[in-house]
């Protein structure tokens, strides 16, 4: 297979498994496509958070800001499958309710939702609500996608630096040590969005991001000595309400 037809095939890989957007068949499985698909994550972030910029733009021409921003949360919800959100509720309950590695581990495999998990997806999903209801129209829309790429960019990071802690889990094939040239290739899909229209606020985001990455990985080190498939969708998630909270401090100041 020539080299355009497996980045191919990894591109509709990671959209297959990060939404629940239909892949042709062709494309088929291999759990080493899972590990090539990571470097196109940020790719995946950018059209589904372009959905949700769609939506909110054509919900806009009938509805109030704050109704449109839910329906785009909603879209993006929606195609997604909550993937992320479901890690944050995890690890939200399991970081929250334990004390010791192994039951941090087993409460963050339970799918149930508890107090802890609630609670942080409620606060999230309502703060990127409000925060992204007060800004203007355009510099919304550019947010929603600028965020949703970013993230993700940031969340794969870890897989160049931590370990992945289970033998084994949904996340495993993902979970293999990711080059600096597959890196690259995310970042270069990712981050340009954080620069326009404003690359002083790009730069401003990209050094906070960095500070609140590094945060982040030694509390994941510290709690349980690397990370799991959830702890990258709880970083993700934080990632992102990080960033519209930084552009809306950003314009308001």
């Amino acid at each position: 297979m020539n080299r355009p037809s497996q980045e191919l095939r990894y591109f509709f890989t990671a959209l297959g498994y990060f939404t629940r957007v239909p892949v042709p068949r062709w494309v088929g499985f291999e759990a080493h496509y899972l590990n090539a698909a990571a470097r196109y994550f940020p790719l995946i972030g950018a059209l589904v958070g372009g959905l949700g910029a769609v939506v909110y733009l054509a919900a806009l021409q009938v509805f109030p800001s704050g109704v449109a921003v839910l329906l785009s949360m909603a879209a993006t919800l929606l195609v997604t499958g909550a993937f992320h959100e479901d890690g944050l509720a995890d690890c939200a309950d399991a970081f929250g309710g334990a004390y010791n590695r192994e039951d941090v581990l087993r409460i963050m495999h339970d799918s149930r939702i508890g107090a802890f998990g609630a609670i942080a997806l409620i606060v999230v999903l309502a703060l990127k609500w409000q925060t992204l209801a007060t800004m203007l129209p355009l510099r919304t829309a550019w947010m929603i996608v600028a965020a949703h790429a970013a993230s993700r960019t940031f969340a794969i990071s870890y897989l160049c630096t931590l370990d992945y802690v289970r033998a084994v889990g949904k996340a495993k094939p993902v979970a293999q040590k990711m080059s600096a040239g597959a890196f690259g290739l995310a970042a270069l899909f990712g981050l340009p969005w954080l620069f326009w229209p404003d690359w002083r606020l790009g730069c401003v985001m990209v050094v906070a991001l960095g500070v609140l990455r590094f945060a982040m990985g030694r509390y994941f080190v510290k709690r349980i000595g690397g990370y799991t498939g959830d702890c990258l969708g709880f970083a993700q998630q934080i990632f992102e309400l990080a960033i519209y909270l930084i552009g809306l401090g950003w314009i308001s100041s």
